[in-house]
């Protein structure tokens, strides 16, 4: 999979996408991020990125040529999102789609955004990671970029990792517990010591309907509701 991000701030991004499993995953060929400095497109000897808007009003605006130019010189892989609040809001759906696919590409806004020939003219689409305003879309790309590439095989240490956790079937992931057994009198659940990995499984399936219940009851309407499985699942541990 090949990731392409257009920034004006590729300090703020390299060091981030350099380390941990991602960085890993760049580094043994898994995964091939590249991130391109947008002044390296300019004309200007101040490498000027932005400029006054039309019309006047508050802020600076990523004028289109520098962007323009920078895409064409890389020819990077389609899709290529701008990042926004206007855009499609990711979820673990879309991330699983794209980390299914061969690449696509990252355009971050800053200031007060991208001129709107570059939305019109250049862009495929648009992407959000939420309803909140940022300084820029450095952020957005490593949230973007980290929740697609962990999904990409090869990059996690255990596959089964990224099938089994939160959003994985529309339910939040059951509690997890690790050494010691007992913690300031605390005690991990004897289910999870019994070495009964059927139970195990019923329990962890509970514990995700109830905390889903309790914390996003939106994802369980999303789902239909529940089950006459899952209401028989949820009673057999006192979760009803």
């Amino acid at each position: 999979m090949r990731i392409d991000v257009f920034t004006c701030l590729p300090q703020l991004l390299e060091p981030v996408l350099s380390e941990s499993l991602l960085g890993k995953a760049r580094h043994d060929g898994v995964v091939d991020v590249r991130v391109h400095d947008l002044r390296d497109h300019t004309t200007d000897r101040h490498r000027s990125v932005d400029d006054t808007p039309f019309g006047g009003g508050p802020g600076m605006v990523l004028a289109p040529d520098p962007i323009f130019r920078a895409v064409e010189s890389v020819d990077p892989p389609r899709p290529l999102f701008l990042l926004g609040p206007g855009g499609r809001k990711l979820d673990q759906s879309l991330a699983a789609s794209l980390a299914a696919g061969e690449g696509f590409s990252l355009l971050c806004g800053r200031y007060e955004g991208v001129d709107e020939r570059v939305r019109e003219h250049l862009v495929d689409d648009e992407l959000s990671i939420g309803d909140y305003v940022l300084a820029g879309g450095e952020a957005a790309a490593f949230v973007v970029v980290e929740a697609v590439t962990r999904l990409v095989p090869g990059v996690m240490g255990n596959e089964a990792s990224a099938e089994d956790e939160s959003f994985g079937d529309g339910l939040l992931e059951y509690p997890h517990y690790t050494r010691p057994a007992e913690f300031r009198d605390w005690a991990v659940p004897e289910v999870l010591r019994s070495g009964d990995h059927g139970k195990i499984a019923r329990w962890r399936r509970a514990q995700s309907l109830a905390r889903t219940l309790e914390r996003r009851p939106d994802l369980v309407a999303e789902r239909g509701g529940l089950s006459e499985d899952d209401r028989a699942l949820l009673r057999e541990f006192g979760l009803e």
